[in-house]
């Protein structure tokens, strides 16, 4: 087991996986080899079957499933190369609408945050679409002041791409970076370093309790919220994809359900009567 499990975690970091898809793969291969060892299952498709099972019984929802479905195909495909054909698909998963904040909510939560670098994270977050580990991972070199542009390096996917940064934030980014250094982090923690991404979320969601939000948001709902107001604004769907890096289209289409204007303009029977 500890064999396959390093030949495991050598080829994804050979193939730059991210840190955290190297660790939930590890983590489902190695829960996997456990069940199959203590039911006795030698037939691969039958213990990945019975696996799988056992993750819906405890409720695992679709996306779960089929991440420790794509972490066996992956030790016994890619890492043990055995030829036994591994014939699942991925579990259908469930097409739940992304929590939008409308623009008076957003207001109501960045005018509860008091402390400016805070004030700043949540502020920017919104303003340029970014994902919190994109915020937190920010550097000044990273920011074009002039052009008003922000290049998201090895982004989700590895990918790099270029997003906006509002002109009403300048003065705020001046200020924060006065006296840093160009591969400085924009947001370091008191003690130095790299601020966490719980520390975001955390002031994320004091400012919304503060607020008096009743929408089960987190700091990624400014994301869904940045694409949401800018299909609004009438900027066209391909665009938006860009800004949010998104590989493909129907991705960023979904937004396009919670801010249909036509459905918008139907009025419900009730109001007629």
């Amino acid at each position: 087991m500890q064999s396959a499990l390093e030949k495991t975690e050598n080829l994804l970091r050979l193939r730059n996986y991210s840190p955290k898809t190297i660790k939930s793969y590890l983590f489902y291969i190695h829960e996997y080899l456990v069940f199959a060892k203590k039911k006795n299952l030698k037939n691969k498709n039958k213990a990945i079957e019975l696996f799988l099972l056992e993750k819906q019984k405890l409720g695992k929802s679709p996306q779960t499933i089929n991440l420790a479905l794509n972490a066996i195909k992956f030790l016994y495909r890619d890492a043990l190369k055995l030829k036994e054909k591994i014939d699942f698909k991925c579990a259908k998963r469930s097409q739940k609408l992304p929590i939008v904040l409308s623009r008076q909510e957003i207001e109501k939560i960045i005018y509860q945050i008091k402390n400016s670098k805070h004030k700043f994270i949540v502020s920017l977050g919104y303003a340029a679409g970014l994902r919190v580990s994109e915020v937190i991972n920010l550097r000044i070199k990273d920011v074009d002041i002039e052009e008003l542009t922000i290049h998201i390096k090895d982004a989700k996917g590895k990918k790099d791409r270029i997003t906006i940064f509002p002109k009403k934030l300048k003065m705020e980014f001046q200020n924060l970076t006065a006296g840093k250094e160009n591969n400085d982090l924009v947001f370091e923690s008191n003690r130095g370093g790299k601020l966490t991404a719980s520390t975001a979320q955390k002031v994320f969601q004091r400012a919304t309790r503060k607020a008096e939000i009743k929408k089960d948001a987190t700091f990624h709902s400014l994301r869904h919220s940045f694409a949401t107001h800018l299909l609004e604004n009438g900027v066209d769907v391909r665009y938006v994809q860009e800004l949010l890096g998104h590989q493909n289209i129907r991705t960023t289409q979904l937004y396009t359900q919670v801010t249909n204007p036509s459905l918008k303009k139907i009025k419900s029977p009730l109001d007629n009567l």
